[in-house]
């Protein structure tokens, strides 16, 4: 095997010149660290740098990349389970802090056992994800009565209410209102409802700016009372069509598990689901 050697930088532009093609090349698989490091190219001001990490080669070739932003919670890329617990030694021996790992399920598994052992930590399963990938789009039929559209400016107080109520609905915090909504992870999305036909939003969806050909849908939410009426897979149907329509070749989102209904739904729409992620607290 060729000699590998991680380089860690807070450079965001210099990471992205020699690991951007590598991100971009399963945009999919890459479809959190491409949206999280496009965000860092307009960083706050006061905000603390995001340590960036890529596995080169000795001939240049990137292998995995990594980052840590200022939650201390790190991702990683698909890598071997020996270059995850290598990854796991060099990370204790700089005596970098980590909160816990977001990764796929066997990747972060590797990188746990190695961790504790350098560092003593106790790791603690907090989440589990379904990744899927929009196949052939195949909208529902009947569609319920009313129609979709695009979520605009006066329709700003809808949506805050409605990402604090899937929040609310999930444990997920911040609950957006209209005090920090500007600084929530909800702000830069572009909404779009399925309304019925009286114009009441019956069910809400978000999705991502494209990166590298790349929409990655979140959230997907219908209020309790309206559930069960085709609402949700109406809204994804529509904001799928919507991301294919503008050149998206690769459109995804994120599952629970423990949700079958949901799965089913995404299932039914056309997503294939491409692999599992684990996110773990490190105490």
């Amino acid at each position: 095997m060729r000699s590998e050697e991680w380089h860690l930088t807070e450079d965001v532009e210099e990471f992205l010149d020699r690991a951007g093609d590598f991100l971009r090349s399963r945009p999919a698989l890459h479809n959190t660290p491409l949206t999280t490091i496009e965000k860092l190219r307009k960083p706050e001001s006061g905000t603390e740098a995001t340590l960036l990490g890529r596995l080169e080669t000795a001939d240049g070739e990137v292998r995995a990349i990594l980052y840590r932003p200022p939650t201390r919670r790190l991702g990683v890329t698909r890598l071997s389970p020996e270059q995850a617990g290598t990854l796991a030694a060099h990370l204790a021996d700089l005596g970098l802090t980590l909160t816990g790992i977001t990764a796929e399920d066997g990747i972060a598994d590797a990188f746990i056992e190695a961790w504790q052992r350098h560092t003593g930590a106790t790791a603690v399963l907090h989440q589990r994800w379904h990744l899927y990938r929009l196949g052939e789009l195949t909208p529902p039929e009947p569609l319920p009565a009313g129609r979709g559209r695009r979520a605009g400016g006066p329709d700003l107080g809808d949506v805050i209410r409605m990402c604090g109520e899937f929040c609310e609905s999930v444990g997920e915090t911040p609950v957006p209102d209209s005090g920090n909504w500007a600084g929530t992870r909800f702000a830069d999305r572009h909404f779009t409802f399925w309304e019925t036909p009286d114009g009441t939003p019956a069910s809400i969806a978000a999705a991502t700016t494209m990166v590298a050909g790349m929409v990655r849908i979140d959230p997907v939410y219908t209020p309790a009372p309206l559930r069960g009426r085709g609402y949700a897979a109406a809204v994804t149907a529509e904001i799928s069509r919507t991301a294919l329509a503008a050149g998206a070749t690769d459109v995804v989102l994120y599952t629970d598990p423990a949700n079958p209904t949901s799965n089913a739904l995404y299932r039914r729409l056309g997503y294939d689901r491409i692999t599992d992620l684990h996110g773990y607290h490190f105490t």
